[in-house]
């Protein structure tokens, strides 16, 4: 028995009646049925002309099929082989909306509201999804949110950076904010990889704690550099979890909260000496202009010179290595290139209702930003290198030497 066509005239006299586009018994759903199964089929002619072995047509099966037009009996065609696995529709869906769930979550991932969502499905699909449904649409990034967050990650990374981001979150009636804290990690191939989010109102040696037990829990059994923002705690809970890691301050934090506190007049000329001593070639050359900033600049600005005096030596931690390592470390700007990515998805937002409707925004983007973390950093090998040396025996066993 053939399939009947589509009706065009009769569809048009229909909507001129009233009836529905979609649901049980709409407009769409007889042509969305026929345009389905006569893709079908013609998946079938291609499995049979590309088939070594003897096979033919054996008719089809029938079930019931969920599309956003509406339900309909869908006839899938077999083979007498029964080697014919159907792509379109797979043997067990029952639903057709996949395609229409990764289009509203591929929106969701570039930072759309459900407002321009709801306006671009429309526009392409004549459906009206509700917030409901564009929620428990996204909302199914959640478990996997859930399994990326415990997943097991590798042994040894060499070089870890660490930053946070604030946002407005909604708890019992008003927005407060709370951080976000981004661990970026590069592990032995050279390659970026987010190691994990953590969501927090307060630091402190306590909470960085409770994250690197986490991440121990999870595999990683030793870091060589953490590359940090100053966060409070964090110097003394990582050297009671992971004591041979070598903790390098980001240098650029450092600078951005000295001139806060130097005069607008002053800061031209205070820069430029600062200069002299973050970007010198050797440890002993930035110590010497170390001194000679605080000649010139001590009295005037004691509190900016004491702070350099008292973190000096996790600032300067990476005079050890040559430049190509040193513009890895010397910076958090590779996990503040993530939080950049995280700004443009949440830039239209004042704030969220609550830290899974943040946090599910925040993993899309992630993976659309992972895309690209397929090759190794740039002088990945000669950095590789100088760390074999520096953290001798430690990569070892996680590198072919």
């Amino acid at each position: 028995m053939t399939t009947p066509t589509f009706d065009m005239e009769a569809a048009l006299q229909a909507l001129r009646e009233g009836k529905d586009l979609t649901g049980k018994d709409g407009i769409l759903t007889p042509l969305i049925k026929q345009l389905t199964e006569a893709a079908m089929k013609a998946e079938l002619d291609q499995h049979l002309s590309s088939d070594d072995q003897p096979n033919r047509k054996n008719g089809s099966s029938k079930k019931t099929v969920k599309s956003p037009a509406g339900p309909f009996e869908l006839e899938t065609p077999r083979d007498r082989a029964g080697t014919f696995e159907p792509q379109l529709v797979k043997k067990h869906q029952t639903q057709l909306t996949d395609e229409l769930e990764r289009k509203i979550i591929a929106l969701f991932a570039l930072g759309n509201s459900y407002q321009d969502i709801r306006t671009h499905i429309e526009d392409l699909y004549g459906i009206h999804l509700s917030n409901g449904t564009l929620n428990a649409v996204t909302d199914k990034l959640l478990p996997e949110l859930q399994a990326w967050r415990e997943r097991e990650l590798e042994a040894v990374y060499p070089i870890v950076w660490l930053d946070a981001i604030h946002y407005k979150i909604k708890e019992n009636g008003r927005y407060i904010s709370k951080a976000v804290y981004t661990i970026l990690g590069l592990n032995v191939e050279g390659k970026k990889e987010l190691l994990g989010l953590y969501l927090s109102e307060a630091e402190g040696a306590h909470y960085w704690l409770s994250v690197l037990t986490d991440l121990y829990n999870r595999g990683v059994k030793d870091i060589l550099i953490a590359c940090v923002d100053g966060l409070k705690g964090f110097p003394e809970a990582i050297e009671s979890l992971y004591p041979h890691t070598e903790i390098q301050h980001c240098v650029i934090h450092q600078i951005r909260n000295s001139l806060k506190y130097v005069a607008s007049k002053n800061q031209k000329a205070f820069m430029v000496d600062l200069k002299c001593v973050y970007k010198a070639s050797t440890l002993n050359a930035a110590e010497n202009a170390l001194d000679e900033l605080e000649a010139k600049w001590g009295d005037k600005y004691p509190m900016v010179i004491k702070s350099w005096r008292s973190k000096w030596l996790t600032l300067s931690a990476y005079f050890k290595y040559p430049d190509y390592v040193r513009t890895a470390i010397y910076t958090t700007n590779a996990v503040e290139a993530v939080h950049r990515q995280f700004r443009k998805l949440t830039k239209t937002k004042g704030g969220f209702a609550n830290e899974n409707s943040l946090l599910k925004l925040l993993y899309a983007g992630m993976l659309n930003a992972t895309e690209r973390w397929t090759h190794p950093v740039q002088n990945w090998n000669l950095t590789l290198s100088q760390l074999s040396i520096h953290f001798e025996g430690r990569l070892d066993a996680h590198i072919d030497l």
